[in-house]
């Protein structure tokens, strides 16, 4: 399916499993625009295929922790409208792997967050925030620890915005209160 990637089924079901996900290596831009953070981290990926796959979107979810505007840090969902709401048959597993993950890593919007503590640490203190995010790979995105079977990773009562919930997008205004 794709290279230098582990994957390992959940259960012994094809339609679920587990991706062992590198973080996006630095580009030549990564000095100028302060990215390349997750750089060395790697993360179990959940992915969910529904029935009517490839034609509706995977469920795509961060297992292991990981600090970032755009992901839940309680359930580990992603906002990211290709994947939520602009989702074609025309994508396949590699355009989430190969392209759209690592755009989501390399480019966190604030602005439109799941995490509200990463997006307003992020804007407010952008040198803590990096720091932070390095802390929270070393300690939560290991290579050695990303198929160790990791505590909940086998239930379905997370919430997924992948599996309906939408995240705030340009087009809304977010109406849920500051904490």
């Amino acid at each position: 399916m794709m290279n230098d990637y582990v994957v390992e089924t959940i259960n012994d079901i094809l339609n679920e499993f587990i991706v062992g996900f590198h973080g996006p290596k630095e580009s030549m831009f990564s000095n100028l625009f302060n990215i390349g953070l997750y750089e060395g981290g790697v993360w179990k990926i959940r992915v969910e295929l529904p029935d009517a796959y490839p034609y509706k979107s995977p469920s795509i979810r961060f297992v292991n922790k990981i600090l970032h505007p755009n992901v839940d840090e309680t359930s580990g969902s992603v906002c990211l409208d290709v994947i939520n709401q602009s989702w074609s048959p025309m994508f396949d597993l590699l355009n989430i792997f190969e392209v759209f993950l690592p755009q989501l890593l390399l480019y966190p919007n604030p602005s439109h967050p799941l995490n509200r503590d990463a997006a307003s640490l992020m804007m407010k203190d952008r040198k803590q925030y990096d720091q932070k995010v390095k802390e929270f790979c070393e300690l939560y995105a290991k290579k050695e620890d990303i198929m160790k079977p990791t505590a909940g990773e086998e239930t379905d009562d997370d919430e997924d915005v992948t599996d309906g919930e939408t995240c705030s997008s340009d087009d809304e205004i977010d109406g849920r209160a500051d904490p």
